[in-house]
C-alpha cells in the first residue's frame, strides 16, 4: 500500500462510520496508515466502534467528524442524506466531499435503483454543499470484504467521478490506500446516477451466485 504525498498529514473523517460501509472504509484507510475519525449521530458508538479497529481511529459525532477531516467520507443512509448534509455543510465548506451513498429500495424482487431529484445522491450532494468539492466513489465496494481482517486485499476498481481534477486525482490515491484497489476516472459527477444505480446490479449477482462481487475496468 502507498500513501500519496498528497494524502499525508491529511485526516480522513468517515460520516455514518458505524454501519458496515463506513466501518470497513475506516479500517482500510487506518490500515494504512491514515488519520480517521469516525462519525456517527452517537458519539458514544462511534468510539466503541473506534477503539475495535486497527491504527489511529478516534470516534465523535457526525458534526465534530465534518469539523475535523480534510477530507470527508459520506458513507450514511440514503434517507438520512439531505439532512445530515445540509446540518453539516458550514462544517464541510472548502472541503472534499466523497459521497458513496446509493439510493436504492428493496423488494421481494431485489434491490432497484431510486428515483433522485437532482439525479443522483453525489448531485444532490453537491447541490446541498455549495462551497465543497464533491466527489463520487466507493459505491461498490463490498463492505463484508472490507470489514474481513483476514483479507489482504480488496480485489475490485473503484470508480471516481467529479467536476475537479485535483479532487478526482486525490480520491483515486485515496482508494489506492487499500491493497487490491485502483481509482479509476469516471466521469463528471453528471454521470454518478449509473454508477450509484448499478449497485442494485451487483446485489442481484451477489445473491444468486453467494458471492461479493466488485468491478474490474480493463485495458486502462
Amino acid at each position: 500500500m502507498t500513501v500519496s504525498d498528497a494524502l499525508r498529514g491529511r485526516t480522513v473523517a468517515v460520516l455514518g462510520g458505524t454501519g458496515p460501509q463506513g466501518r470497513g472504509l475506516a479500517r482500510r484507510f487506518a490500515a494504512a496508515g491514515l488519520d480517521v475519525v469516525l462519525g456517527s449521530r452517537d458519539a458514544d458508538r462511534a468510539a466503541q466502534t473506534a477503539a475495535a479497529l486497527p491504527g489511529r481511529v478516534r470516534g465523535a459525532a457526525n458534526a465534530d467528524a465534518a469539523a475535523t477531516g480534510d477530507i470527508v467520507v459520506v458513507a450514511v443512509p440514503w434517507d438520512g442524506h439531505a439532512e445530515l448534509l445540509t446540518e453539516l455543510a458550514p462544517a464541510l465548506a472548502g472541503k472534499v466531499v466523497v459521497d458513496c451513498v446509493n439510493p436504492l429500495g428493496f423488494d421481494r424482487q431485489g434491490a432497484y435503483a431510486l428515483p433522485v431529484a437532482e439525479g443522483s445522491a453525489a448531485q444532490q450532494a453537491a447541490a446541498i454543499l455549495t462551497t465543497s468539492t464533491v466527489v463520487g466513489a466507493f459505491h461498490h465496494v463490498s463492505a463484508v470484504l472490507l470489514e474481513d481482517p483476514d483479507l489482504d486485499t480488496v480485489d475490485t476498481d473503484v470508480l471516481v467521478l467529479g467536476d475537479d481534477r485535483a479532487a478526482t486525482d486525490l480520491v483515486q490515491d485515496l482508494a489506492a490506500v487499500i491493497p487490491g484497489v485502483r481509482g479509476v476516472y469516471g466521469g463528471r459527477l453528471r454521470n454518478a446516477h449509473q454508477v450509484e444505480a448499478f449497485t442494485a446490479n451487483l446485489i442481484s449477482v451477489n445473491r444468486r451466485y453467494k458471492a461479493h462481487a466488485g468491478l474490474r475496468v480493463t485495458d486502462v
